[in-house]
């Protein structure tokens, strides 16, 4: 089956777009859980966080530095937002490809989940 953040990336599929370089893209969540709720998505496929290798370090760094460029963009960064990466299904991950879910616009509850 067809990885559909690939499919978006390769633009195959429409997405709402908020940010792209060359590493990474970051989407609005079609099913957000808060006000803002983008989804920062690397261009090279990699299923969960248990298959990023010594190579891939930069990589996920460079999220966490897109995810507070878009917090800042949208408003976030004084009030706050919260990042989550949920690796496999018993941590809510729906789609293999791993993807850093930006959440921010309303006070957020703990413990999540």
């Amino acid at each position: 089956m067809e990885c559909l953040f690939c499919s978006i990336i390769n633009g195959e599929i429409k997405a709402d777009k908020v940010y792209e370089d060359e590493l990474s893209i970051g989407i609005r969540d079609i099913n957000p859980q808060a006000p803002v709720h983008v989804l920062i998505i690397p261009k090279k496929h990699i299923s969960t966080l248990n298959e990023i290798t010594e190579e891939n370090k930069k990589l996920i760094g460079h999220l966490f530095f897109v995810a507070k460029e878009i917090a800042k963009k949208e408003g976030l960064a004084e009030r706050g937002y919260r990042t989550v990466i949920n690796c496999n299904r018993e941590a809510g991950q729906t789609i293999f490809h791993i993807h850093l879910h930006l959440l921010g616009g309303r006070l957020m509850g703990w413990p999540p989940g």
